[in-house]
C-alpha cells in the first residue's frame, strides 16, 4: 500500500495562503460577472440586440467579455449603480415620511417648521410672528392654516 495520507500538518502555510487567495479571487470573479450581467439588463440605453450581444460575449468568452465590458462601459456602470441607490434611498425616505405622518393626513410638525423657516427667511413674517407660530406648531395646535396666516402678513 503506497497510498500516502495527507495530514493537516503536511499542508504548508504558504500553500494554505495561496489556496485562500485563489478562492477569494474566484469569488470576486463571480461577483464581477454577476454585476456585469445585472448591469447589462439594467441599462436602458442598450437595445435588445445590444444586450443579447454583450450577454453572449460575456458568456462565451467570460474573461475577455467581462473585462471589455468593464473597460468600455465601466463609468456608465457606476453611474447606473449610483442612480439606483439614490432611487432606493428616495423611496425609503418617502416611505419613512409617509409612515411618520401616520393617520393625520396633514403636514407634520417638521414640515410646518420648515415652511415657517422658509417664510421667515424670505422676510414675509417677523421673528416674533415666527416664534408664536413655532410655539403653536410645537404645542400641537399648528395646522397648515396657521402658516398661511403668517404668510399673508407682510414683514416690512
Amino acid at each position: 500500500m503506497s497510498a500516502q495520507t495527507v495530514l493537516a500538518y503536511d499542508f504548508p502555510l504558504l500553500s494554505a495562503f495561496w489556496t485562500m487567495l485563489w478562492f477569494f479571487l474566484w469569488i470576486m470573479w463571480f461577483v464581477l460577472l454577476f454585476k456585469v450581467v445585472v448591469d447589462i439588463f439594467r441599462d436602458d440605453s442598450l437595445s435588445g440586440w445590444g444586450k443579447a450581444g454583450w450577454l453572449v460575449f460575456a458568456c462565451v468568452l467570460p474573461f475577455l467579455g467581462v473585462f471589455v465590458y468593464v473597460i468600455t462601459r465601466g463609468k456608465d456602470m457606476g453611474k447606473r449603480e449610483l442612480a439606483q441607490a439614490r432611487a432606493q434611498q428616495e423611496a425609503m425616505d418617502k416611505y419613512i415620511r409617509e409612515t411618520a405622518r401616520g393617520g393625520e393626513g396633514g403636514a407634520s410638525s417638521v414640515d410646518e417648521l420648515a415652511r415657517l423657516s422658509e417664510i421667515r427667511a424670505r422676510g414675509d413674517i417677523t421673528d416674533e410672528e415666527f416664534k408664536k407660530a413655532k410655539e403653536m406648531v410645537l404645542a400641537g395646535s399648528g395646522t397648515s392654516g396657521h402658516s398661511g396666516d403668517g404668510h399673508a402678513k407682510s414683514g416690512g
